[in-house]
């Protein structure tokens, strides 16, 4: 009775918004403690970050702690692949490497600590979620972005090589300079240069941009935006779900509470 009393107490101080934006302040308080790592600053104030730095991963594992005991299926908590990472992040932040051959390694785990807030914000968790499903589909599209890369670098290296080298040697600088094109990074320099020699090049260009900038792009988008709507009606039934469990629960709870008033009453 007394550890179901302790782990409805964690759950409340888990599920409490305080608590939760206090953690999200100590997450952003990390990355900057992180980036005035950065800086070339004196002895005593590099101390006092390593402290503050020591200060922030402790706190981290006593919210993971109070997270894994507020968890009312102990079973469940490491089924899910957040809490995961979190405890790994934490866990291997505690490791002293500081002034070891792997100081670089400790440090770049430090600075993963600041994708925990991923983690504790739901709308971010969402987003990555819904990134990751679409991962599948962006991958067709980026196959078929690859082919359309290909081919005009191949068209692009056959006509502009002699016109210069630099940018359309062979195929792969041929894919770099597109990449430079479909950004809009100083496109039209390039465009100019061929136009010299091959006036009807723009041709080139232009298709080149609504194939890749425009149309691509565009699937991408869509695809995103379609399995974020998903992701919110998937949300939403189990929200429907969650709070119909709660209303059985409460009426079961009423109907045993009349039960037994009822069998008091009775002579």
């Amino acid at each position: 009775m007394q550890a179901t009393n302790l782990q409805e107490k964690f759950e409340k101080l888990r599920s409490n918004k305080l608590f939760e934006l206090f953690v999200i302040s100590i997450i952003i308080f990390s990355a900057l403690v992180i980036g005035a790592k950065t800086y070339d600053i004196s002895s005593s104030t590099l101390w006092l970050v390593r402290l503050l730095d020591w200060f922030i991963t402790f706190f981290f594992l006593t919210e993971i702690i109070i997270r894994f005991l507020g968890e009312k299926h102990k079973n469940e908590f490491f089924k899910q692949g957040w809490n995961i990472f979190d405890t790994l992040i934490v866990v291997t932040s505690l490791i002293p490497v500081e002034d070891s051959e792997l100081a670089i390694i400790g440090r770049l785990i430090r600075i993963f600590r600041v994708l925990r807030m991923v983690s504790i914000i739901p709308e971010l968790k969402m987003l990555l979620n819904s990134f990751l499903i679409a991962l599948p589909q962006l991958g067709y599209i980026v196959a078929l972005m690859f082919i359309i890369f290909y081919i005009y670098a191949a068209i692009g290296s056959t006509f502009f090589a002699g016109i210069n080298p630099e940018l359309w040697g062979d195929i792969a600088i041929s894919m770099l300079t597109l990449f430079r094109v479909m950004t809009f990074e100083d496109w039209t320099d390039v465009m100019y240069e061929t136009m010299t020699v091959y006036p009807l090049s723009w041709l080139y260009y232009l298709s080149f941009i609504f194939f890749t900038a425009f149309a691509f792009l565009n699937m991408v988008i869509g695809v995103v935006v379609n399995v974020l709507n998903e992701e919110h009606e998937r949300i939403r039934k189990e929200e429907e779900l969650d709070n119909k469990q709660v209303t059985l629960e409460i009426l079961d709870n009423k109907i045993d509470e009349l039960k037994k008033l009822i069998m008091q009453e009775r002579p």
